[in-house]
């Protein structure tokens, strides 16, 4: 069994110095305090006031549309592939001829993207041949359940573009 050997304390300094010291860290704290007392305050009062985000920012994720109203996605699943989280699962299906609803011969049938996991890297965007995923700058994300945070492709599609009827000049 090893013996630890314990050290004296140091004997007590000057007290004067010691308290010229003591004053001193007094003094550089409270001129730190003033400092910043009369500075204007970086903090936001959320949500009346709202933060502005950079031009780079990553938000929520949004399928695209064209102008016609048809999908820009084709369900290939490069973007399912891209993500390093796993957070995309992406089911593509033959495009019905009658009724297309993508202009490809494909279309993702299902598109779920779980935002518990994603960590908004933007691969899947990069990924995106067609340029049908975008991440848009809406970042208020926050939920109770788990099962909220499920975007499937009913929530992630942009809305249907507002165009001119073109049969105006009927009448009714």
């Amino acid at each position: 069994m090893a013996f630890v050997e314990l050290k004296a304390p140091p004997p007590p300094g000057n007290p004067v110095s010691e308290a010229v010291a003591d004053l001193t860290a007094i003094a550089k704290g409270l001129g730190l305090t003033l400092r910043y007392f009369f500075t204007k305050p970086v903090t936001l009062q959320y949500p009346e006031e709202r933060p502005s985000l950079p031009a780079r920012h990553r938000g929520r994720h949004e399928l695209e549309r064209h102008e016609n109203g048809l999908e820009k996605c084709v369900g290939c699943e490069l973007c399912a592939l891209a993500c390093p989280a796993k957070a995309i699962f992406v089911q593509g299906a033959e495009n019905p001829p009658e009724a297309p609803i993508s202009i490809g011969e494909r279309y993702a049938e299902t598109y779920v993207v779980n935002m518990i996991r994603c960590i908004f890297c933007g691969f899947c965007v990069e990924a995106c041949p067609t340029e049908a995923l975008q991440l848009k700058r809406v970042f208020e994300l926050a939920d109770y359940s788990r099962e909220s945070m499920i975007f499937t492709k009913e929530m992630l599609l942009a809305p249907r573009p507002k165009r001119e009827r073109e049969d105006s000049w009927l009448p009714g």
